[in-house]
């Protein structure tokens, strides 16, 4: 096992998992604090860096594209302080940072990770239920449904709707953006296809002025997230299907039509396994129930 204790949290590795503990110090962020601890597998990883400084040094985690609902929304919009993947860490203890690196990047040879894409979120999001308030809301989400109230601070004329309440179902996407400059940041759910007015008036959205519970809002959007289709599920199952339901090969029968040539050992272990994988994508979500029975016969067909 690896462990790295400091300041600013607490990382710990046995093999399988990097066990992430926000540490308590006051200059740890309330989205680290709030989020809590983190446990990331070593299959949502695609590689760690540790980074030496002049006064300190930077441990990071680098995911998987699609592995984690926060790293998704958030778009590479968190700031640093408040990313639960980077742990500050002091130069005297730069030597165990490295020792740290070293193990886990032998575990991800080992185990021959794919650090490209994936096509399911490999961690969980945020524990529900879930409560944040920030600018001119409060954002509650209990795994089937989206609270939004208002405060003092509303645009009336999107207050005076009162409370809106969305079914998961009928959400579409979630945006999280942070203040930038004089523009102010936002929350938001998307209903619809139409185009969304500014957040200011927007009964689906908590506009965000750049204060520091802003970061907040991001937790609540990636447990949504963590609960609608996976945007890289929506393009790999078209292309899995049809590589699901190619054409055999054929020869003609003496009639002219075309008859199925028997799979080789190898092709045979190949179906089976692409079998497996259905399964999987089955059991996962990423497949209907209809658009698993429809590959499986395709694949049975081959065998």
């Amino acid at each position: 096992m690896a462990e790295i204790i400091q300041k600013d949290g607490t990382w710990t590795f046995d093999g399988d998992t990097v066990r992430i503990v926000p540490g308590s110090d006051k200059r740890v962020s309330l989205l680290r604090k709030s989020l809590g601890e983190v446990a990331v597998p070593i299959g949502a990883l695609a590689g760690i860096t540790f980074e030496p400084g002049r006064k300190s040094g930077r441990l990071r985690l680098r995911l998987r594209d699609g592995a984690d609902p926060l790293t998704r929304v958030a778009g590479g919009k968190l700031d640093e302080g408040s990313d639960p993947y980077r742990l500050t860490v002091e130069n005297d203890r730069a030597g165990v940072a490295e020792y740290f690196v070293d193990e886990v990047r032998n575990s991800l040879l080992l185990d021959e990770v794919d650090a490209g894409p994936t096509e399911r979120y490999l961690l969980p999001g945020p524990a529900l239920p879930i409560t944040m308030g920030a600018g001119d809301g409060t954002a509650t989400f209990d795994g089937e449904e989206i609270r939004l109230e208002w405060n003092w601070k509303t645009e009336e004329s999107k207050s005076s709707r009162g409370t809106t309440t969305l079914s998961l179902g009928d959400v579409e996407g979630v945006e999280w953006r942070p203040s930038a400059g004089m523009e102010n940041g936002f929350l938001r759910f998307r209903v619809g296809r139409g185009n969304s007015p500014a957040p200011k008036y927007d009964p689906h959205a908590v506009e965000l002025y750049g204060f520091r519970k802003d970061p907040l809002m991001a937790l609540v959007a990636a447990a949504v997230v963590a609960r609608l289709p996976h945007p890289n599920a929506a393009a790999a199952t078209p292309a899995l299907l049809a590589k699901a339901s190619g054409p055999a090969d054929a020869v003609p029968d003496p009639a002219g039509a075309s008859a199925p040539v028997p799979a080789s050992g190898d092709d045979h272990d190949a179906l089976l396994r692409r079998l497996r994988e259905l399964g999987e994508l089955h059991q996962a979500g990423i497949l209907t129930a209809e658009e698993f029975t429809t590959a499986k016969q395709a694949v049975l067909k081959r065998l």
